[in-house]
């Protein structure tokens, strides 16, 4: 199907007009600012991974991922999971049932903190997406 990419001088991000059912490129085309430089494109140039969806850029008739932006990405990623990891710690230490409890779960809050900074620095060291993928498990 055909699809029109343009650069969204707002945001940063790619955007993909697709044109709804009954409708034509040439109907799409009215989705896209004027004045913005943009690509009618086949979906073979869209990539089908959409993990870093909001980092994509338009490089000429192609999209690509940022890097940079895929990083910042990676890393609010990290942050959700850290803070799911710890949630069930840090209820026992706020709550401070009991020392030895509390123990423990700074115990387990250490171990996790040392896994998503090892990530982190995974992240910031990645020289490419597939860097980043890996460094977040994936």
């Amino acid at each position: 199907m055909t699809k029109i990419i343009y650069q969204n001088s707002d945001t940063g991000r790619a955007v993909i007009v697709t044109p709804a059912p009954g409708y034509t490129i040439e109907d799409a085309k009215k989705a896209v600012p004027s004045g913005v430089s943009y690509e009618i494109v086949e979906d073979s140039v869209i990539p089908s991974d959409r993990t870093f969806r909001d980092a994509w850029v338009k490089d000429g008739s192609t999209l690509k991922e940022d890097l940079t932006k895929s990083k910042v990405i990676g890393h609010e990623k990290r942050r959700i999971e850290r803070a799911k990891e710890f949630k069930p710690y840090d209820k026992k230490v706020a709550l401070n049932i009991s020392s030895s409890e509390v123990t423990a779960a700074e115990a387990e809050r250490a171990k996790i903190r040392t896994k998503y900074a090892t990530m982190q620095t995974n992240i910031d060291n990645a020289t490419d997406i597939a860097g980043i993928k890996t460094a977040l498990g994936g």
